[in-house]
C-alpha cells in the first residue's frame, strides 16, 4: 500500500522502515529535509488518490498546523491519520473537521518506542469502520501478532492511548519506589540482579522490569549520570482529569503524576513549611540553609 509520512522521528522514522520492508511503499515529508517532499503540499502530490497521510509530529501546534494545512490540500476520501499522542477531545474536534470537507480522519494511539521497528507496535485505532478497514494492511504491518485492534469510534483510539499512558506512570513509579526501598536497606543489595531474576517467574515481571535491567547494567546499579528529572507529555495529566470527570478514583495514577512533579523541584517550598511548622509547634530542630562564604559586594 502507498501512503505518506510526516515526521522521520525516532517514531516516525522507524515505523517508515518497519513499513518499507513489509513491501508499503512510503513517501515521506520531515522539516529536517531529509524525506521525499520538501513540503506538505509535494507530499500529498506524491500520492495518488484515495491517499493516506500519517501524521507522526507533536501533540499540540505542530499536529494541528499539519492537519489544517492537510484538510486544504486532501480531497474527498483521502485519510488523515494521528499517530501522536493527541488529546481525545482534539481528535473528535479534527473528525469533525475533516468530514465536513468530506476527508476522512483516523486517530491511532501507537505504543512501542524505539524498539517497534524490531518487535511491532500495539496500535489503539479510532474511526469510521471503511478508513480503518482500508488502512488495516499498514496497521497489521506494523503491529505484532493480536497488536493491532479498531476498539471505536473517532477518539477512541487517543483516548485508550492516553488510558495505556496513565497506566504506565503507575507501573513506572510502583518500581521506581520498589527499588529505593530495595537500595535503602540494610541489606547490600545487587539491584542489578535483583531486576534480573524477577523478569522470570516472578508476577510483577514486564517488558518495563526487562528495560529497568538493561538500564541498570548500562548506567550501574547507581544509575550514575542519569538525573531524577522525569517529565511528563500530558497523556497523565488528561487521565487524572476524565478520571475526576468520570468520578473514577484513581490514587494510583494521580500519586505517579504528582511524584514527576516533585521530581523537578530542586528544592521543595512544601518541605520547607512542613519543616518550619515541625519548629513551631514541636521544637524539633530545622537545617538551615547553607550560605556561601563570598565577600560582600563591594557596591
Amino acid at each position: 500500500m502507498k501512503l505518506g509520512m510526516v515526521g522521520l522521528g525516532r517514531m516516525g522514522g522507524n515505523m517508515t522502515e518497519r513499513l518499507r520492508e513489509r513491501d508499503h511503499e512510503v513517501m515521506t515529508y520531515d522539516r529536517s529535509g531529509n524525506g521525499t517532499a520538501r513540503s506538505l503540499e509535494e507530499l500529498v502530490s506524491q500520492l495518488e488518490a484515495p491517499r493516506a497521510v500519517w501524521l507522526m509530529i507533536p501533540a499540540g501546534a505542530p499536529t494541528e498546523e499539519a492537519f489544517q494545512e492537510l484538510l486544504t490540500l486532501c480531497g474527498p476520501a483521502d485519510v488523515i491519520v494521528d499517530g501522536g499522542n493527541s488529546n481525545f477531545r482534539d481528535s473528535q474536534r479534527r473528525a469533525g473537521a475533516a468530514e465536513q470537507r468530506g476527508v476522512h480522519f483516523v486517530d491511532a494511539g501507537v505504543s512501542g518506542g524505539v524498539w517497534g521497528r524490531e518487535v511491532g507496535y500495539c496500535l489503539m485505532v479510532g474511526g469510521d469502520e471503511e478508513p480503518v478497514s482500508r488502512l488495516e494492511p499498514v496497521f497489521r504491518d506494523l503491529a505484532p501478532d493480536d497488536g493491532y485492534a479498531h476498539v471505536g469510534p473517532s477518539g477512541a483510539g487517543h483516548f485508550v492511548k492516553m488510558v495505556h499512558n496513565g497506566i504506565e506512570y503507575g507501573l513506572m513509579q510502583a518500581y521506581a519506589e520498589g527499588f529505593e526501598i530495595l537500595r535503602a536497606s540494610e541489606f547490600e543489595l545487587d539491584l542489578t540482579e535483583v531486576a534480573g531474576i524477577w523478569r522470570y517467574g516472578s508476577v510483577v515481571r514486564s517488558w518495563l522490569l526487562e528495560l529497568l535491567h538493561a538500564a541498570f547494567e548500562e548506567d550501574g546499579g547507581e544509575l550514575e549520570g542519569i538525573a531524577g528529572y522525569v517529565e511528563d507529555s500530558g497523556e497523565g495529566r488528561w487521565t487524572v482529569f476524565e478520571a475526576i470527570n468520570e468520578s473514577v478514583p484513581a490514587p494510583a495514577i494521580s500519586a505517579a503524576l504528582f511524584a514527576r512533579f516533585a521530581s523537578r523541584q530542586e528544592e521543595s517550598f512544601a518541605a520547607k513549611v512542613n519543616a518550619a511548622l515541625r519548629n513551631q509547634f514541636g521544637g524539633h530542630a530545622i537545617r538551615a540553609v547553607e550560605q556561601a562564604k563570598a565577600s560582600p559586594d563591594p557596591r
